[in-house]
């Protein structure tokens, strides 16, 4: 089955870190651009960062200097340093611009004071 698969999240405390991974299962992700995205409820996905298949990342400006995207052929990575009670909620990557458009399920992050 293609698939994205997101992993990592969980619960720390407020200026803890986490490092969520997005997996794709049944396709490779070399050729596409990965996103990450998050959402609380009743509120829309906000995008966070895109990363590009250079490497070359660009950061919402709530998370410049705190996360950090990276990635290899099949995962990509969200670094998260300096965690905020702000940065809970639910994370979601995303393959786009191949032939592989797909959203993962989601990996629920929660940053407790």
């Amino acid at each position: 089955q293609v698939q994205l698969v997101e992993s990592g999240g969980g619960s720390v405390q407020a200026g803890g870190s986490l490092r969520l991974s997005c997996t794709a299962r049944g396709f490779s992700t070399d050729k596409c651009t990965m996103d990450w995205y998050r959402q609380t409820p009743g509120n829309q996905r906000a995008w966070i960062t895109s990363i590009y298949t250079d490497g070359d990342a660009t950061y919402h400006d709530f998370v410049k200097g705190r996360f950090m995207a990276s990635r290899d052929k099949t995962t990509a990575y969200l670094q998260m340093n300096n965690l905020k009670p702000g940065d809970s909620a639910m994370y979601f990557c995303q393959s786009r611009g191949c032939a592989y458009n797909y959203w993962g399920q989601g990996t629920q992050v929660t940053v407790s004071s």
